[in-house]
């Protein structure tokens, strides 16, 4: 597990909400709150936050020049994000403001 800091920890727990949102949808509530597929998913999400040249100055995602996620994943977080992004405010409001006023 990476210690992501600051902004990048900020994303990864909205993307983590996100994910949960997505995974208890389609595959059922988890005794630890992910299957195995989206914890691997999480794990990855994490490792290129980690790596970002941009550090702290990373700008959103869908804002940013390099596509850091191989192509599975990067399909893969779309999918969750399309899904689990106008169900944000009613599940988790502040992080969906925060992700909001963010971009």
């Amino acid at each position: 597990m990476v210690n992501l800091t600051g902004r990048l920890k900020s994303e990864h727990k909205t993307l983590v909400s996100m994910t949960a949102i997505y995974c208890e949808d389609h595959h059922g509530k988890q005794a630890n709150g992910l299957c195995g597929e989206c914890a691997e998913l999480m794990d990855y999400s994490e490792e290129r936050l980690a790596k970002c040249p941009y550090g702290q100055d990373k700008p959103t995602c869908a804002k940013c020049p390099i596509h850091c996620y191989k192509k599975e994943q990067r399909e893969h977080v779309k999918k969750v994000m399309r899904y689990a992004g106008p169900r944000m405010p009613l599940r988790h409001p502040w992080r969906a403001l925060t992700n909001v006023l963010d971009k």
